[in-house]
């Protein structure tokens, strides 16, 4: 009896293996979600001692509907796309890792002051005709900033008005007119200086009668006033990253604001003429041009404590940092130098960086009038004027180690080029025209157009080489 039990219970457990099996036949994809299951739950109840008879039975119904070597299959295809899914996260987990490094490696290497990405052998002299002149203002431009972001163009001039542009149609957003006296929120006297913060909250001009004024961007609102200067605010600069603003001035002081707390904070000395330029990055520092005293200073202001570095002969006229350990610097008799912090002289001096002009025998340099630095990189501008109407922008690149200056093309303009700023992105650059220089009237030409240029920046086709930040 119990043989004949026995045999019947095998007898029903085959019959109801070939109903699942006709059942397979109707359908197989639920069949298969089946199996899944079943094995899924096999994997998964190994703790539970109340599944493992569940489980024995499922084992032995699977055993029932496929062979031993399909079973081999499925789990060997079950284990090689395990094998492919840990594959893919691990190299999806060493991408992030190796993206997340990178850029705490250039934001490391930032700080330091050392970040220098290889990038000016890879642009091309533009096309000219893609060059844009964008007119508003009835007075030369003496200065002005690219947004953060890129977006917008501030200017001003020597009309005493502020203009906000729109960089992808060029038209004017916003205009601030010259001011009536007595009200202290407008420019009465030439807009001489420009500065905007690092998130772009702040933006600060200074002009001839000795004022900063503070305002929003976005509304173009004015917000404070900061009196102190006792000569013309000649640079402005925020510190990268803070609302800190150091100024300067042609009383020969350099001033420490916060903007935050509408606020003064400090004066330092010793320049011994005119400050013409200043510039400043993350650290608490600044750097600034000393005119005809020719020399450029180094502020440490934490240290209360000045780097004096000598080099040029001539009066020296603008100044911009590249990084926290090099800046490049203009005079007016044609010199451009590249410097460092570690450094009393420059690492190189390119003489007539913009040639010459005049009637032989009393030929004179062209006079360079500003710079500009794509930061953290080795591409640099300078701009020049000219008695004539060949005026040029030339774009160089610092050679290996800084030590050398090497021209990549030349733009032509016409008139004083009193401003020059690389967009962040290093996709534009952006130029400040004028009919005389930005300080004074020394000579004029008529032929030139007070305006803006918006100079679009090619890159060739050549790809980034391995090796291009270090």
């Amino acid at each position: 009896m119990a043989a004949t039990g026995s045999f019947f219970i095998r007898k029903k457990r085959v019959v109801e293996g070939r109903g699942r099996k006709r059942k397979a036949e109707d359908g197989e994809g639920e069949v298969h979600k089946k199996l899944t299951t079943k094995l899924n739950e096999e994997i998964s109840s190994d703790s539970e001692t109340e599944s493992v008879g569940h489980n024995k039975k499922d084992a032995e119904e699977l055993e029932i509907e496929e062979t031993a070597q399909e079973k081999k299959l499925r789990l060997a295809k079950l284990y090689l796309e395990q094998l492919r899914r840990e594959e893919e996260k691990a190299e999806e987990e060493q991408f992030e890792s190796d993206l997340i490094g990178g850029r705490l490696q250039e934001e490391v290497l930032e700080q330091k002051g050392k970040l220098k990405r290889l990038l000016a052998k890879d642009y091309v002299s533009p096309d000219i005709s893609e060059i844009r002149l964008l007119r508003g203002h009835q007075l030369p431009v003496t200065c002005l900033v690219v947004s953060p972001d890129d977006k917008y163009i501030f200017s001003a001039s020597k009309d005493c008005s502020i203009i906000k542009w729109d960089v992808s149609c060029g038209k004017k957003l916003h205009t601030i007119h010259r001011g009536h006296k007595g009200t202290g929120d407008r420019h009465l006297g030439h807009i001489f200086s420009m500065a905007i913060s690092s998130d772009g909250k702040y933006l600060a001009t200074g002009d001839r009668n000795k004022l900063i004024l503070i305002w929003n961007p976005a509304t173009c609102q004015h917000l404070y006033t900061f009196k102190g200067h006792k000569d013309a605010v000649s640079g402005l600069s925020f510190r990268k990253g803070t609302h800190q603003l150091y100024s300067a001035s042609h009383d020969r002081s350099v001033k420490v604001w916060n903007v935050d707390q509408n606020a003064y904070v400090e004066t330092l000395f010793g320049h011994q003429d005119a400050i013409t330029g200043l510039d400043s990055l993350s650290r608490e520092r600044c750097v600034t041009a000393g005119g005809r005293d020719r020399t450029v200073r180094v502020w440490k202001i934490v240290e209360e404590a000045q780097l004096v570095f000598h080099g040029h002969e001539s009066s020296i006229d603008c100044i911009q940092l590249i990084n926290e350990e090099y800046m490049i610097s203009g005079a007016d008799d044609g010199s451009l130098a590249l410097w460092t912090v570690n450094k009393k002289k420059p690492l190189v001096t390119v003489r007539t960086a913009h040639g010459i002009h005049g009637d032989p025998g009393i030929q004179q340099p062209n006079w360079i009038t500003s710079v500009a630095a794509l930061l953290n990189s080795d591409l640099v501008a300078s701009g020049a004027s000219s008695c004539s109407h060949d005026s040029k922008i030339k774009l160089w690149k610092c050679g290996e180690g800084f030590k050398s200056l090497e021209l990549l093309f030349n733009i032509p303009v016409v008139g004083f080029v009193n401003s020059l700023k690389f967009s962040s992105s290093g996709d534009f650059l952006v130029a400040g025209m004028g009919q005389e220089h930005r300080l004074g009237r020394w000579w004029r030409l008529k032929e030139a157009k007070n305006g803006i240029y918006i100079i679009p920046l090619k890159k060739s086709e050549t790809k980034q080489q391995p090796g291009d930040s270090k």
